[in-house]
């Protein structure tokens, strides 16, 4: 009795899964693929080169490779302290690292405008260089949202690292520094460079902050994201449609360079 009910319901559950994955693939193709239908391809590579596209994809890689440098700069001893150091308040301070994570990018951006707006954010802009309506003002919208994904990311990875490891350089003489550098490090390398992909790519489609804090200036902070909204206000639907198919191919680029990564060390 028990095999006879134990065998239909395996298989209503493995449809059922199927089928869910189906949905879900069908659902992202079919929103893709719509683009190809309403493009007109002969149109299609003039728009892509075009000065401004061209302008767009320049200063999106630009300003995404930047954030993302000063990003992991900053993500990887903070990753480091909260996953390998035990505090008074760490919840705390791991809570308000996950806020940019959670929080609207608008609502992260109109902070940022509200910041600029001090005394403090003044003298800031008037001494080491503007932010707001400006290319920098890029490069820091891009940096307050990718910060927070990239300490959770190299948190994951070096909570994955043995300690055995690291109490081993230290019977052998390390310094704290020296075990970081030497052992730790190279263990983490595989989620380091994922991390390093993951928030390039979330850099490069950053919207909500960008336009709050930079504005959306055609040839001056026009970014691809900021460049299909433009073209898209102004009605010009291939233009937008152009720009979005940059957007998916850097995606899948940057995807398949993380899923050969990682399958790659899986299999070392």
């Amino acid at each position: 009795m028990k095999g006879f009910f134990s065998l239909p319901g395996e298989r209503l559950f493995h449809v059922a899964t199927l089928s869910a994955l189906g949905f879900l693939l069908l659902f992202f193709v079919g929103i893709i693929s719509s683009l190809a239908t309403y493009t007109d391809w002969r149109q299609f590579f003039s728009i892509l080169f075009s000065k401004e596209i061209l302008f767009a994809i320049r200063l999106t890689l630009f300003t995404s490779t930047m954030a993302t440098i000063i990003s992991m700069v900053f993500a990887v001893p903070a990753a480091y302290a909260i996953s390998k150091t035990n505090f008074r308040g760490k919840n705390i301070v791991d809570t308000i690292l996950d806020l940019p994570i959670v929080i609207s990018p608008i609502a992260l951006g109109a902070a940022l405008l509200v910041f600029f707006n001090t005394s403090l954010g003044r003298a800031l802009e008037g001494n080491l260089m503007r932010f707001v309506f400006e290319v920098p003002g890029i490069v820091l919208a891009q940096f307050t949202i990718i910060s927070a994904l990239a300490v959770r990311l190299l948190k994951a990875t070096f909570d994955s690292i043995n300690p055995r490891y690291e109490r081993v350089g230290r019977t052998l003489g390390y310094t704290k520094i020296k075990v970081f550098f030497k052992v730790t490090l190279p263990l983490a390398r595989n989620g380091l460079i994922a991390a390093s992909i993951l928030t390039w790519a979330r850099a490069v489609g950053e919207f909500g902050a960008t336009v709050t804090v930079a504005g959306a200036m055609k040839m001056k902070t026009e970014t691809l994201p900021i460049a299909i909204f433009l073209n898209l206000a102004q009605a010009e639907v291939e233009r937008a449609i152009a720009v979005v198919f940059v957007l998916v191919a850097i995606a899948v680029i940057a995807l398949v360079i993380l899923r050969r990564f990682t399958s790659r060390r899986q299999t070392s």
